[in-house]
């Protein structure tokens, strides 16, 4: 069972690593070479020029720019929807080795704090191991655990408590 669960994770990551691939402008130009689409139909980061992620498409790309990670109650493993986003950040850590990437782990206010803290953490080391499954490096990498202390959103719904079971990703560096 596990053995299984571990391919189809890997089949995943896989999958997820060829929906982030840059994508590269269509070549709009006629016989005579003119371009009719008022681009240079050039890669889509014209800073490097070789189809990697650069430190603005942290603020652009949209793949990049989800960094809440969300989890099921009382749950540290990750929901499929998430692989996507996670393999554009491991490829953005391989891109950029100057960058250094810092995961806080969140839990709801249900637990004890000493408990919220540990799944906090556990959160934190499951995104920290999914990113380095998809070429990530772990030297870039910094897991914190907030527990309840950082609630996002403050009533006692399940809503809410859903808003509360995350990761959150940010740099320090770009």
């Amino acid at each position: 069972m596990k053995t299984t669960t571990r391919v189809l994770f890997a089949l995943a990551v896989c999958l997820a690593l060829g929906a982030c691939t840059k994508k590269v402008k269509p070549d709009n130009t006629d016989a005579n070479g003119n371009n009719n689409s008022g681009d240079s139909g050039a890669v889509t980061n014209p800073m490097t020029g070789d189809g990697k992620y650069g430190p603005e498409d942290l603020d652009t790309d949209s793949c990049l720019r989800q960094r809440v990670v969300y989890f099921d109650f009382d749950q540290d493993s990750l929901n499929p929807q998430f692989q996507a986003a996670i393999a554009c950040h491991a490829k953005y850590l391989q891109d950029r080795p100057s960058a250094h990437m810092i995961l806080e782990g969140h839990a709801d206010e249900r637990g004890t704090r000493e408990y919220n803290l540990a799944l906090g953490e556990r959160r934190g080391n499951a995104v920290s191991a999914a990113v380095q499954g998809s070429g990530g490096s772990a030297s870039q990498i910094t897991v914190t655990s907030l527990g309840e202390e950082r609630p996002t959103c403050l009533d006692s719904t399940e809503d809410c408590w859903a808003k509360n079971r995350r990761v959150e990703i940010s740099y320090s560096s770009k």
